[in-house]
């Protein structure tokens, strides 16, 4: 694969997010994601044995599953092309296909906001704690939306656009690299104990690498509002203002620009744990946290997702 955007690279895109937004995430088929978190819990024991300094064990950790990563990726199109276009066209959209996960985010959101369409507040938090990492016991319904609002909003950052910006500059082998990246930062990229030293080479990578996307995110959003029925300017005005509201470098950009899209306040205090922590709020309360905010976020998600692949093909148009 090409490190140019070239025609049939945009053929393997636009391929695969047709894919994604038709089928969702392929769970019964063989997924690169799973076989890297087994990659990575295999080698976490036998690293912390072997190294006495947990923070260079944790960079041999992010060196190794990114490299193997990118490079089982660039071998499998490598082997494909051996056989034929076909098969190397086929290789490479799947591999982009299984990046990209706008799909599978919007049915595990929809799951807490059909509960609360029944009426269902139990069901609801239940759901609601399968994708967010806060307690969401006792949570009424405001709390239930901003808890999915906030995930949509920041997960299509590094679930959608990252994967998809990446997938553009270098192909399926640096999509699934980022992948690579991002599963370790979801498994070892704690801030305890355990992951404090030993994760922090995988979570600064992390912020690294989606320093751009989540910044390109928010923009995407600030130009995507007006075509979802929401404000492009309050958008703008609001990641202006609390896009650094947040304990992450990324995730305040697209939050922010979803929170004055839809005219909602984000952030506020969360339980972890038993202990209640206070984060910045994002937004003005200007509506009530409702599931029409919902309906808007998942809205933005994917216009700004479908407006990042027109730019491209705009763009090698003109090129």
């Amino acid at each position: 694969m090409s490190m140019n955007f070239l025609p049939e690279d945009a053929v393997t895109v636009l391929a695969a997010v047709a894919l994604d937004l038709v089928l969702g995430d392929p769970r019964r088929l063989p997924h690169p994601v799973v076989a890297i978190g087994k990659m990575i819990s295999s080698l976490e024991g036998g690293l912390r044995r072997v190294f006495g300094n947990l923070r260079a064990a944790g960079v041999v950790l992010l060196l190794v599953t990114v490299g193997v990563s990118y490079g089982a990726a660039a071998l499998l199109l490598y082997g494909a092309a051996l056989i034929s276009p076909a098969a190397a066209f086929v290789a490479g959209v799947y591999l982009a296909w299984v990046s990209l996960a706008a799909r599978s985010l919007h049915v595990e959101s929809a799951k807490v906001a059909q509960a609360l369409k029944r009426g269902d507040l139990p069901g609801a938090r239940l759901a609601l704690s399968y994708i967010v990492g806060r307690e969401t016991a006792g949570l009424d319904e405001p709390e239930i939306v901003r808890g999915a609002v906030e995930t949509v909003a920041e997960n299509t950052g590094d679930g959608v656009i990252a994967p998809l910006f990446y997938l553009m500059l270098g192909g399926p082998p640096l999509a699934i690299a980022y992948k690579a990246v991002n599963t370790l930062d979801s498994m070892v990229g704690y801030k305890n104990e355990r992951y404090l030293e030993f994760g922090w080479a995988s979570a600064r990578f992390d912020d690294l690498a989606n320093y751009i996307p989540a910044r390109l995110t928010g923009l995407l959003m600030v130009l995507a509002a007006p075509f979802c029925a929401l404000s492009g300017s309050g958008a703008w005005r609001i990641m202006r203002r609390d896009g650094r509201n947040h304990s992450s470098p990324n995730s305040g950009y697209p939050e922010a620009a979803a929170a004055g899209a839809l005219g909602v306040r984000l952030g506020g205090a969360n339980r972890y744990f038993g202990r209640v922590v206070e984060k910045p709020t994002i937004g003005d309360p200007a509506v009530p946290l409702t599931l029409a905010a919902y309906s808007g976020v998942v809205r933005l998600m994917y216009g700004s997702e479908l407006l990042l692949v027109l730019l491209c093909l705009v763009a090698m148009a003109f090129r």
